[in-house]
């Protein structure tokens, strides 16, 4: 890979990637739409666990095969998602193959049941990452732990690193796809085709938390929360759910921009700069990011896309190629 810029020793490092899209994908949307529409299945056998957190709630766990050896990877999902997402299941096949064991926090009430308390989740969630980090360091104290985040996963991860620095008990770290900066993506999503996007999901937020209304009282307007439209209406309403006091606060102060200088450990993230749920304007500059923090940044890939190969009915995903490449370098 060529360096686009080479950090001092005082920031961070930005490559430009060898990732070549598919010719048969060729632009962000194909390459955003493929994974989600054609998602890969899982081959793996995976056990569940229940997480009990210290504020009564919960948070759902899927392992993959039990290893007495070698490093254990937490993964943690996009918006919505779950181990059954074509993203996580491409990663934890590679990890399976590697040796190693992968482990997923669901993200409350994404995994088979609804949380306990008035709240679910947001992108900021960094304190139920730090609970579970520290739950592996004290179950596998003498295994190497790294992490995996995509999109809305990404940010919190990229957010718990931040703010734990070098006392994480976390050797190296990976993210996908990342707003960085939560309102940009809630402004650009308003625009364009990224509006299909936005309905979409907003449309699975929406239905979850009727869901929620149905088996407790929340403290927000409920028929606002039905008509809203877009990100933007959504989280203005649940912000105070989350202990924000609006969606502006809500995006000043869980976005992973302003946490990722103070990264202390190796993390690489995988970013496309046609990403079509954010501008260019929310990638990172070099002086933004920590020595520890490289950022390999695709001309094309979509969100969470980075589809290649010429053969459609068996495409390959960089995602997995890079995590393997990455994490074979820091724990071999």
């Amino acid at each position: 890979m060529d360096c686009v810029e080479s950090g001092l020793m005082s920031h961070g490092t930005i490559i430009q990637s060898e990732f070549k899209p598919a010719c048969w994908l060729p632009e962000r949307h194909s390459q955003t739409l493929f994974p989600t529409l054609f998602k890969r299945r899982s081959r793996l056998e995976m056990t569940d666990e229940i997480l009990e957190l210290p504020d009564g709630d919960f948070v759902e766990l899927a392992w993959t095969e039990k290893r007495t050896t070698g490093p254990v990877i937490a993964l943690f999902h996009g918006l919505e998602g779950s181990v059954d997402s074509g993203y996580v299941q491409g990663v934890l096949q590679v990890i399976h193959d590697m040796g190693w064991q992968g482990v997923v926090m669901h993200f409350r009430s994404c995994g088979k049941h609804a949380n306990r308390l008035p709240r679910w989740y947001h992108s900021g969630d960094s304190p139920d990452i730090a609970y579970f980090v520290d739950m592996l360091k004290t179950r596998f104290p003498d295994r190497k732990l790294g992490a995996f985040g995509v999109s809305l996963g990404g940010n919190a991860l990229l957010k718990y690193l931040g703010e734990q620095g070098e006392n994480t008990p976390l050797s190296a770290a990976m993210a996908v796809s990342v707003p960085f900066d939560l309102g940009n993506t809630a402004n650009h999503l308003t625009t364009g085709f990224s509006k299909v996007y936005q309905r979409h999901l907003v449309s699975l937020v929406r239905k979850k938390i009727a869901e929620k209304q149905r088996q407790m009282s929340l403290p927000l307007d409920a028929k606002a929360f039905d008509d809203a439209k877009t990100f933007y209406q959504v989280d203005n309403l649940a912000a105070k759910l989350h202990g924000f006091e609006s969606a502006e606060d809500y995006y000043q102060k869980a976005s992973a921009r302003q946490f990722l200088k103070a990264i202390k450990i190796p993390t690489l993230l995988l970013h496309s700069k046609n990403d079509p749920f954010m501008t260019t304007e929310a990638i990172p500059q070099p002086d933004e990011l920590s020595r520890h923090v490289t950022l390999e940044l695709c001309e094309s890939g979509g969100h969470v896309g980075f589809v290649y190969g010429a053969n459609p009915f068996k495409p390959k995903y960089w995602v997995d190629k890079r995590f393997y490449d990455f994490y074979q370098q820091q724990f071999a």
